[in-house]
């Protein structure tokens, strides 16, 4: 069985990544980018590609969420407050029938 280690600590995986950030302008693509600072910092282009989307995810995942749970919850606080609006409509409504039911019933 062959045991996997990490190779490249993640103060490394982290300045690379900021390196490619730092440069990306400074090339074509994000390849070039990716392929360049790659062999000059001792890893392949797919490994350090794969770190910056890690890293990527890792800084719009909860920001993306919390703006996607704020717009949830102001979606559900409107349900509750039109759900009991109509509850409300209900309950006055059932009130109202039920005497006229008892008015009928006593004459």
């Amino acid at each position: 069985m062959s045991a996997t280690r990490n190779k490249f600590s993640p103060e490394f995986r982290d300045r690379a990544v900021r390196m490619v950030d730092e440069h990306r302008g400074d090339y074509p693509s994000e390849w070039a980018a990716l392929t360049s600072i790659a062999g000059k910092v001792g890893c392949t282009t797919e490994t350090l590609r794969r770190w910056c989307r890690e890293e990527a995810s890792r800084r719009a995942g909860p920001a993306a969420q919390a703006t996607s749970d704020r717009e949830r919850l102001k979606l559900l606080e409107r349900e509750v407050k039109e759900l009991r609006r109509a509850n409300e409509i209900l309950r006055k409504a059932s009130a109202y029938f039920a005497m006229a039911e008892l008015d009928r019933h006593g004459r």
